[in-house]
């Protein structure tokens, strides 16, 4: 959420943190130039990759939440579209290349500032591997996924659906949005159970 800055990042003036004039929340603006700072949400992107009706799905290897599930997501970059970039971190974390993408999942995540967006996707061959950031990656059927040890809220509402809408035999794009005690009602861990299968 947005901060009060003490000086500007461009000229080292001090800030303040206002309303601006036909604007409704504060800013942070400084006070030599008048520039005004905005700070706005930021996206992460990934996919949820099919082979053989089972899902890729990473261990982390770093923090936040080192040890536990995720599907292959990360921060979206300058320069690429919302796809490229799932594209790219699914093949950072879990050496996979993917085909025949879909936009899938749009979650709001308002109280971090943040907006996750997953495509259905098919593994491109049958390569798959641990990135640098994935202490192990495999791929789990529905029944094999300890929802747990889900990393993130986002990544259990995502699963959710994507299993859903497969035992319905329809896909279709999901909007939705979580809250701040999202995790406690899905129940997920706060310790990792990094000796369980597969590691």
């Amino acid at each position: 959420m947005p901060k009060p800055m003490t000086y500007c990042p461009n000229c080292g003036a001090p800030t303040e943190y206002k309303i601006p004039p036909g604007d409704d929340r504060k800013r942070n603006i400084c006070t030599a130039t008048g520039e005004i700072f905005y700070d706005n949400p930021r996206n992460v992107v990934g996919c949820i990759v099919e082979h053989e009706d089972k899902i890729l799905m990473c261990r982390r290897a770093i923090e936040p939440r080192l040890g536990f599930w995720t599907l292959p997501a990360g921060f979206l970059e300058l320069g690429e579209t919302i796809y490229q970039g799932a594209a790219r971190e699914t093949r950072e974390e879990a050496q996979a290349e993917v085909r025949d993408a879909e936009l899938f999942a749009m979650i709001d995540v308002t109280h971090i500032g943040q907006v996750h967006i997953f495509y259905r996707a098919q593994l491109a061959g049958s390569h798959y591997g641990a990135g640098p950031e994935s202490q192990f990656v495999t791929l789990q059927s529905e029944d094999e996924i300890e929802w747990s040890q889900l990393a993130f809220p986002t990544i259990h509402r995502a699963l959710s659906h994507y299993f859903a809408d497969r035992a319905r035999g329809r896909f279709e794009l999901h909007t939705d949005d979580l809250g701040s005690d999202d995790w406690r009602q899905m129940n997920l861990d706060r310790v990792a159970r990094t000796a369980a299968s597969g590691g």
